[in-house]
């Protein structure tokens, strides 16, 4: 009897863990924590059977208070596990690791910004943040009745660059658990996109529906879908992206850890296709170009903050703290050669308000970038555009850094309380008080020139460029009452200056005159800073 019993817990046990699995997913990795939690989970019950197999009260009562009666090395063992992890993960810690904690993310200090990015092109600005990407989706997905009343919109909405055009995509989702039964045949027919730099939001309807997502059941759900795919792959959170022919994917990083659960890597992404299930692993090295996102915003501020934390160890990290630097409270992203950037500030540990430059990573490859430009915390530079209309209550959205005339530049939305932008803000990044906003129902462009003409903007001598010209002809010009001369050298290049930049000599110029001038960057019509 006492034999028919245990087989009957044994049994239950296996039924109870089979279910557990399909539930909680863990990844059969014993570098998941998920995995120890979902043991420990399993004996817990197992236990209790045990204990409740007991024919009557006055045994049970035993159990309770004699436990010593009824030794149990399988106790010991669980004990002896969970101080096992604790160990290993001590010792894996920056403790005693340090050096290799502050190596996890290889950053190049050898950088000059005006190189690297190249001069704002206000045509293709993503100027629209999340926020109000949510409500043009939303008001897009609330124009279709035959769908608003059987689907939701993702709130994921993944800044990618698609053919060139920065966009933002986000997938719909089964509004209900008996919605899903009612369309799970068909799946989700759409996604929506919306364009950061003008705000054009369209619904992409599918021909065929995308039947693995976060909000279907059973083994369609997509967290379901990867782990039966790859059972011992630990995922990090999924994105959702479009290739450069718009067919939706599920791009899931997957992860390995040093001891458990602790010092996260990326190893490489599956890319899965809703419509099909069907699944693909890539090396992190071999992911296509079309992916933007491989290693998450968290991931890569985490890695960031331990290369400036523990360059000189752990302890100086917590009581010289010497050299320690920390990334800034936001983050924001870039777009730049075919690619998104997370850009966020450096500060220093002890510091207030100001930065000691900023960091720009390739959320692909991870390739990362160092600048030093001391300056404003993005937030303080929010607060200092907030302060301009104050009266108005607006509020900043977080910046976008830009190279505006060879410096750089944040430039924010101003947002009233209904979440529509009022104003553009435009702040030297080394010079907070430099603030300038504008009515945005002038453009984007008429903002910039409004603050390059009532601010004066030094770019470093390091960033100039010295050259001799001869003039061959000038003309003048009168711009909201600027005088602004239009210069073209013997070799066809043409300049601008504005009277300002020497206003002793500029109106003695004449047709032969050689000249030698400087400027910050070259375009069509180069911007003379200097004059000599």
């Amino acid at each position: 009897m006492k034999k028919k019993k245990t087989i009957i817990i044994i049994v239950l046990t296996i039924i109870f863990a089979l279910i557990l699995y399909y539930l909680t997913l863990p990844a059969l990795n014993i570098h998941d924590i998920n995995l120890w939690i979902y043991l420990l989970m399993v004996f817990i019950f197992y236990k209790l059977l045990s204990i409740f197999k007991i024919n009557n009260l006055r045994d049970f009562i035993i159990v309770m208070n004699k436990p010593n009666k009824y030794k149990d090395i399988s106790i010991l063992i669980v004990g002896a596990l969970a101080v096992i992890i604790i160990i290993v993960n001590i010792a894996v810690s920056p403790l005693f690791n340090a050096k290799s904690y502050s190596k996890r993310i290889n950053v190049d200090e050898s950088n000059n910004f005006t190189e690297d990015v190249a001069e704002a092109d206000f045509q293709a600005l993503p100027l629209l943040d999340k926020a109000s990407s949510q409500k043009l989706g939303d008001r897009v997905m609330g124009q279709m009745s035959e769908l608003v009343s059987q689907f939701t919109v993702s709130d994921l909405y993944t800044q990618i660059n698609y053919n060139n055009e920065i966009i933002r995509v986000t997938p719909l989702e089964y509004a209900s658990f008996i919605k899903y039964f009612s369309n799970r045949s068909d799946g989700i027919t759409g996604y929506i996109t919306v364009d950061s730099v003008d705000g054009e939001a369209e619904l992409i309807r599918l021909e065929k529906g995308m039947k693995y997502m976060p909000s279907a059941m059973f083994n369609e759900k997509l967290e379901r879908k990867l782990r039966f795919s790859y059972p011992t792959e630990i995922f990090d959170e999924p994105n959702f992206e479009i290739d450069n022919e718009g067919n939706p994917y599920w791009i899931v990083p997957t992860v390995k850890y040093t001891g458990v659960s602790v010092r996260k890597e990326i190893t490489g992404v599956v890319i899965l296709d809703p419509i099909t299930g069907k699944s693909k692993k890539y090396d992190v090295k071999d992911v296509p170009t079309w992916v933007d996102h491989v290693y998450s915003a968290d991931l890569i501020i985490e890695q960031i903050d331990n290369w400036g934390s523990y360059k000189n160890g752990f302890f100086n990290s917590i009581i010289g703290q010497k050299g320690v630097t920390i990334s800034t409270e936001g983050y924001n992203y870039m777009v730049m050669n075919d690619d998104v950037y997370l850009y966020t500030g450096i500060t220093s540990v002890l510091a207030d308000e100001s930065n000691i430059g900023f960091i720009l990573c390739n959320m692909r490859t991870k390739e990362t970038h160092f600048y030093s430009v001391a300056g404003a915390k993005e937030y303080s530079a929010m607060a200092s555009a907030e302060g301009q209309v104050q009266q108005m209550s607006y509020q900043a959205t977080f910046p976008l850094l830009i190279n505006l005339k060879g410096r750089p530049t944040y430039l924010m939305s101003l947002k009233d309380n209904a979440g529509l932008v009022k104003m553009y803000a435009f702040v030297d990044v080394e010079d907070y008080q430099k603030v300038v906003v504008t009515d945005s129902s002038l453009g984007i462009e008429k903002a910039a020139s409004n603050y390059l003409s009532n601010v004066s903007l030094t770019p470093s001598e390091d960033n100039l460029t010295t050259k001799q010209i001869t003039i061959n002809s000038i003309n003048t010009a009168i711009i909201e009452g600027n005088t602004y001369y239009y210069l073209t050298d013997t070799n066809g290049q043409k300049y601008k200056a504005k009277i300002s930049v020497n206003s002793n000599k500029l109106p003695f110029l004449t047709t032969g005159s050689t000249i030698t001038i400087k400027y910050s960057y070259e375009t069509e019509v180069i911007d003379i800073t200097t004059i000599e």
